[in-house]
């Protein structure tokens, strides 16, 4: 089968940020005398959106904070990095590049703010190829729910099972699979824990972009 379109995730997947987002974790909870817990996302209850983590932020440690307020100083954190100093991981631009050559619809689905997401991606100079994007900002149940997949097809008028998805963690690996699409794994260092079981779900795993993009080429029927 040739698909018609290509969905990717955004952190870990198109960009290296996954340290950054550490690292947010870590001041945003130190700031209320709050030390980083080692199990802090192993009991996300519903799914990991920016909506919902914000919420479970809220919930976990019983913060005064409301989810909105959460959410815009994980951006205000984040903006200035997103803007100067997160690069795309090596071969990623030139694989979007090369798929909207060839006139191939491309979706972002992530569980990161559309503002983020448009940030880093127009400072990385590909955020025109992108047809649609569907954010963990908008009202959907996060992954591993494959509500931002599903969404994103219906966006770039393509049915799921002829979409090709591309994902570094767990719960998008999941999420796009119970979407029904064809999904890829790209590796990064911050999944390693769970590479083995990504790699058993993942329709084919990928450890750089040199071994991803000649798949994702053969799939879309970029010669």
């Amino acid at each position: 089968m040739i698909y018609q379109a290509i969905i990717f995730d955004l952190d870990g997947t198109l960009i290296d940020s996954m340290l950054l987002w550490r690292r947010v974790d870590a001041e945003f909870l130190n700031k209320r005398g709050i030390e980083v817990p080692g199990d802090l996302f192993d009991h996300l209850p519903s799914g990991n959106s920016f909506i919902q983590t914000a919420q479970y932020f809220i919930d976990r440690f019983r913060l005064p904070d409301s989810v909105e307020s959460v959410m815009s100083e994980w951006t205000e954190m984040v903006r200035w990095h997103y803007t100067h100093d997160v690069s795309l991981k090596p071969g990623a631009g030139e694989l979007v590049s090369e798929i909207a050559a060839s006139n191939i619809k491309i979706g972002l689905g992530t569980s990161n703010s559309y503002e983020l997401a448009q940030t880093v991606l127009s400072a990385n100079r590909i955020w025109q190829h992108f047809h649609c994007a569907i954010t963990g900002d908008m009202h959907l149940m996060g992954k591993p729910w494959p509500d931002i997949y599903l969404k994103c097809a219906d966006a770039l008028q393509v049915p799921a099972k002829n979409c090709l998805a591309v994902e570094d963690t767990l719960t998008g690996v999941q999420a796009a699979k119970t979407a029904g699409m064809r999904t890829f794994a790209i590796y990064d260092e911050d999944s390693q824990p769970f590479w083995e079981r990504i790699k058993a779900l993942a329709d084919e795993a990928f450890m750089d972009y040199r071994q991803l993009g000649q798949a994702v080429r053969r799939e879309l029927g970029i010669n």
